[in-house]
């Protein structure tokens, strides 16, 4: 069987998986960048091709919440700036930095993403910390907004439950508003990375397009089966796809000439 097809039978059905884990209990990010890898995509190319696909089923899911009125425009638009600056940056440091070098980086990333996987809390319920005044959480969600897009246009993985727990914890936002807010920081995270890696070269358009479909095929099944069941099972997936993301990338180090 030729490897292009191949690489669309491992990547498009994980993607897919990525979007409806995103949509249920965020984190699909952990999921849809070793899905490219695991295809066999070299580390920017996993990247650049992951935030094309991404930002597709990230575009679904920020036009539902607004729709859903939780997207506050005076946070918004300052966040969505902000995050386009701090990933644009990300995304510039990411290619002085050797394929080797990355997997090594991923060598200590990935066991403390795990780690973090397994004893996070999800965020189900209300706030029940007092709320700052609007320049106290404007000043946290600004800061938040440009260095996690700043990781979200190097690396990437786990951005939008970080951001969730940044806004609902140090900014003290309301969960419903924290969700919409996150959602137009990610979408305009990807966008500034995207570009970047457009720029270079380093995007499968064919590839990217047709797991981008997956993505917004799962975040709407993910929509869906979350108004019914909650986010139960969602984090032994994650451990699992991580576990074998990890061993594929040791194989590749200490088995390279």
């Amino acid at each position: 069987m030729p490897d292009a097809i191949i690489q669309y039978l491992i990547v498009c059905p994980l993607i897919g998986l990525a979007g409806f884990v995103d949509a249920i209990a965020g984190g699909g990010g952990l999921i849809s960048l070793p899905a490219y890898m695991l295809a066999g995509l070299p580390v920017h190319n996993a990247i650049g091709t992951n935030k094309l696909s991404s930002s597709m089923g990230a575009a679904l899911s920020t036009a539902r919440f607004a729709k859903s009125g939780f997207i506050e425009l005076k946070y918004a638009v300052p966040c969505a700036l902000a995050a386009l600056l701090g990933s644009a940056i990300g995304a510039k440091l990411a290619f002085f930095i050797p394929d080797r070098t990355f997997k090594l980086i991923m060598l200590f990333v990935l066991p403390l993403v795990a780690l973090y996987v397994m004893k996070g809390k999800a965020l189900m319920q209300e706030n029940e910390l007092e709320p700052f005044d609007t320049a106290h959480t404007m000043l946290i969600a600004l800061l938040s907004a440009l260095f996690i897009g700043m990781y979200d246009g190097f690396y990437g993985p786990g951005t939008g439950t970080f951001l969730l727990l940044m806004l609902t914890g140090a900014a003290r936002m309301k969960l419903n508003n924290a969700a919409g807010i996150t959602k137009v920081i990610n979408l305009s995270s990807n966008i500034a990375a995207l570009a970047v890696y457009m720029l270079n070269g380093s995007v499968l358009y064919p590839l990217a397009l047709a797991a981008g479909v997956f993505s917004i095929l799962g975040n709407y099944l993910g929509t869906k089966v979350f108004t019914q069941k909650g986010s139960k099972g969602v984090k032994p997936i994650i451990i699992i796809v991580l576990a074998i993301f990890f061993i594929k990338v040791c194989y590749e180090l200490f088995t390279a000439k």
